[in-house]
């Protein structure tokens, strides 16, 4: 009698093990037609050339596709092997590079960072002694934004950081948070002091090779391959191809490039606790901290999407955004330089991960395709990220087109400079942000920065005059000079720098 009991209940079990893998199938048939639809539609909208889309979960990719084209008018279509910049998603490979040489006690987290780079500076004496390897990644430094000194600038890697000693800070050491991508460069320096190799050379050795990815390059001038995804930008209400961006300067902090496929095989690394088929890049502690919560982040230092998402807490790790969504600790990061984004995100707890790639400036569909990835992949819902993202986009560009036009209503009609244009000529100069020279070439003033950035002026009111890039991507600012008590034009106001005309 225990027999056909037991027969039966077996029977039971089977039939119904064979149900829920068959309703498992056509749930993943259709999770698949419904993402693939949902991004088509979300990349129509956003007006988006081309992008690649990977879902891992449980060590499995479940979902990889690719859509649209490398550069408009060209019919090239994007495929798996295209590659795309991983921007500020390169941020989370350096820490896990640091995370090895901790694991092989060739430094810990809390060295001085002088221990490695003695001549390293910042403008505070005592942020410079006490400064750790951990602040490295964690933008706590007290030291505001720093992009200057690789944008519109010709300064090398060891250029830029011998200018840190002149930037004042703008907060007290690990009181608050503001991103800074130079401190990514620091620590690509000590990796190169402690290994005894590039920062790019560690990462290929250490991170690609180990992981297949064959096509990944540590920095833009490593790539020799005509299969990359040209950047695009919304100029002018028209989406046009522009002059690829670089990183390379402060690499470590954002200059990788990679494909769909390659990154694919990084994302289930790091979602399976940095283990791949021939061992781990880290250890499972390291690991661990790696991704431990380690500054509270201000809401204003956040992304905008906070006003849909509602999260409970933000926090940085190391090279890793984080909030809580649907009751779990989301790890993320965007990526994004001129005309090209990326985005990563990991949910650990459900096994779950997505990155997305796109060739057009700020698309924000990606944090829109991120969310409803995890719904539709792990955690349920039916919300509709997109469209409810593009309108919150839509209305914050609506807001600053407002504020163009209320700052335009200011304009004092009717003035006039005080002074010949050609007394507006020279080179003006400051000890951290560098040279500006200004020539007069007809009846228009022209500006080169640091023999890089260059623009034209036109005379908005009194000794002001609006400066518009050449690369018209880059927007447009104000520029103003002023005299000194002789009446000799000696300064040049560039946003909150004043540069100082060089004796003729």
């Amino acid at each position: 009698m225990r027999y056909p009991k037991m027969l039966l209940l077996f029977s039971i079990c089977l039939l119904t093990t064979n149900w829920l893998s068959a309703q498992r199938k056509q749930k993943g048939m259709d999770t698949t037609a419904v993402f693939d639809a949902y991004a088509k539609k979300a990349m129509e909208d956003w007006r988006v050339p081309g992008m690649a889309i990977a879902v891992v979960r449980d060590n499995k990719v479940v979902y990889r596709k690719a859509y649209g084209t490398t550069r408009l008018g060209t019919g090239k279509a994007v495929d798996e092997q295209t590659l795309f910049a991983c921007a500020s998603t390169t941020k989370a490979m350096t820490a896990a590079c640091m995370g090895m040489l901790v694991d092989e006690g060739k430094v810990k987290w809390t060295d001085p960072v002088i221990k490695y780079l003695p001549d390293f500076r910042v403008y505070d004496p005592y942020v410079t002694r006490e400064l750790q390897i951990r602040d490295l990644f964690i933008h706590n430094s007290g030291v505001g934004n720093a992009d200057f000194l690789w944008g519109y600038n010709t300064l090398d890697s060891d250029g830029i950081l011998r200018q840190m000693a002149l930037v004042k800070p703008s907060y007290s050491f690990r009181s608050s948070y503001i991103y800074q991508n130079i401190f990514y460069l620091v620590a690509g320096k000590v990796i190169e002091k402690v290994s005894g190799m590039t920062w790019a050379a560690f990462m290929d050795q250490r991170i690609f090779r180990p992981l297949g990815m064959s096509r990944t390059k540590a920095e833009l001038r490593l790539v020799k391959d005509d299969n990359i995804a040209t950047p695009h930008y919304v100029i002018d209400s028209v989406v046009q191809p522009i002059v690829r961006d670089t990183a390379d300067q402060v690499g470590p902090a954002g200059s990788v490039y990679s494909s769909i496929e390659d990154i694919t095989k990084w994302v289930s690394c790091m979602l399976d606790s940095s283990k791949y088929s021939g061992g781990r890049l880290v250890k499972p502690e390291t690991w661990k901290e790696l991704l431990r919560p380690q500054v509270i982040l201000p809401a204003e230092e956040f992304y905008p999407t906070q006003r849909l998402t509602h999260p409970n807490f933000l926090t940085y790790a190391m090279g890793w955004f984080q909030h809580d969504y649907k009751g779990k600790k989301l790890n993320m990061h965007t990526g994004s330089l001129s005309g090209e984004v990326a985005i990563h995100g990991q949910i650990p707890e459900v096994n779950t991960a997505v990155y997305v790639f796109a060739n057009l400036d700020h698309a924000e569909m990606r944090h829109a395709l991120m969310y409803k990835a995890f719904d539709l992949y792990a955690l349920g819902g039916n919300r509709d990220w997109h469209q409810e993202m593009f309108a919150l986009y839509q209305s914050i560009q609506k807001n600053r087109a407002q504020q163009v036009k209320e700052f335009e209503s200011k304009r004092v009609t009717g003035t006039k400079p005080s002074h010949d244009l050609k007394d507006y000529a020279g080179v003006y100069e400051d000890p951290l942000y560098g040279k500006i020279e200004i020539t007069l070439q007809g009846d228009r003033l022209l500006l080169v920065l640091n023999d890089r950035g260059k623009g034209k002026l036109e005379h908005w009111h009194y000794d002001a005059f609006k400066m518009q890039w050449d690369e018209k991507w880059n927007g447009s600012m104000l520029i103003g000079f002023q005299s000194d008590g002789y009446g000799k034009i000696r300064e040049l106001i560039y946003g909150n720098a004043v540069f100082h005309k060089r004796p003729e």
